[in-house]
């Protein structure tokens, strides 16, 4: 059981102390037992967290500034839109994260949704089928890069002509390849073809039907689906009480408009039953971001949760 520290807020009391709360709360996860560290591929802050007039940082700056002040934790966007850069050059950014980070990236990619940025920062927001059209043409591409096959691709939308990747990534075969999603009929079917990893919401029955058709895809295309790993991304709140527990979920449903059922709130214990749940409906690797919490809050859920499923 592993487990990945989602940082999605950057809400802080003065812009120089920004990255440091951001590194603060990375060092934190290190420290605790966690095996990753994500950051949103955005350019606005999403609705729920207060949306474009909050701030936002480039996913893969900040990546690479973790990267140098880090020794072991993993580190990825969750996920990187497909139509904000050109596949071959993305392969080539995550290279060198791989690089800084010496071996520790993941390429996580999905096709792209926040069409108010794409509007506000002038990138073409095509249809889901196109989105996905992309997907599947980026996931080819940088796969045949991370591998340093000099791949020549003619694609709909991509292409490469004997494209280098030099220095090649540290590990062998490239970053672990995340694909964000859990369309059924295209995207689990993407994952079964191209991925290492698949992150999906929802609760336990939501997760557990998604595997399963993960795993039908797998088999279709002659892949062993124990060879992908099945993360699940939910905000997580720990609480001290159960009255504290009921008034969360009341603020959550205030804030989304949906039931937080793919959210993880509740006391250490309860945490845990939750985790256990899960884990029983397919989930390999938990990744958690906690929008009201600091480094100390990181901190006490690795001491709650986290160590309890330590080897």
């Amino acid at each position: 059981m592993r487990f990945g520290l989602q940082i999605p807020n950057f809400t802080v009391g003065a812009p120089g102390d920004l990255f440091a709360d951001v590194l603060d709360r990375a060092n934190t996860a290190e420290a605790a037992g966690y095996d990753s560290v994500w950051v949103m591929d955005h350019f606005y802050q999403l609705p729920p967290m207060g949306g474009p007039s909050q701030p936002m940082l480039d996913a893969y700056t900040l990546l690479g500034a973790i990267a140098a002040r880090t020794s072991r934790i993993r580190l990825g966007a969750l996920v990187t839109g497909v139509t904000y850069r050109n596949p071959a050059h993305l392969a080539k950014i995550v290279t060198t994260l791989d690089v800084i980070s010496a071996g520790r990236a993941i390429l996580g990619i999905g096709a792209a949704w926040y069409d108010v940025e794409h509007e506000g920062l002038g990138f073409d927001f095509p249809s889901a089928g196109e989105r996905l059209d992309r997907l599947e043409e980026a996931l080819q591409i940088c796969r045949g890069m991370f591998a340093g096959a000099s791949p020549t691709f003619n694609g709909t939308y991509y292409r490469t002509h004997e494209a280098q990747n030099i220095p090649p990534p540290v590990q062998p075969g490239g970053p672990t390849i995340l694909v964000g999603g859990g369309g059924e009929k295209r995207t689990l079917r993407l994952v079964a073809q191209y991925a290492d990893m698949c992150n999906l919401f929802g609760d336990a029955a939501t997760i557990a039907h998604k595997v399963g058709i993960l795993r039908g895809h797998c088999e279709a295309v002659g892949r062993d689906p124990s060879e992908v790993t099945v993360s699940r991304l939910a905000t997580l709140v720990l609480t001290e009480n159960e009255a504290e527990t009921t008034a969360t979920n009341d603020f959550l449903r205030q804030v989304t408009g949906e039931e937080p059922s793919g959210s993880n709130v509740g006391t250490a214990d309860e945490l845990v039953g939750q985790v256990e749940e899960l884990a029983a409906a397919g989930v390999d690797y938990f990744i958690f971001n906690m929008p009201t919490g600091t480094a100390e809050t990181v901190r006490r859920v690795g001491d709650a949760v986290v160590a309890s499923f330590a080897d």
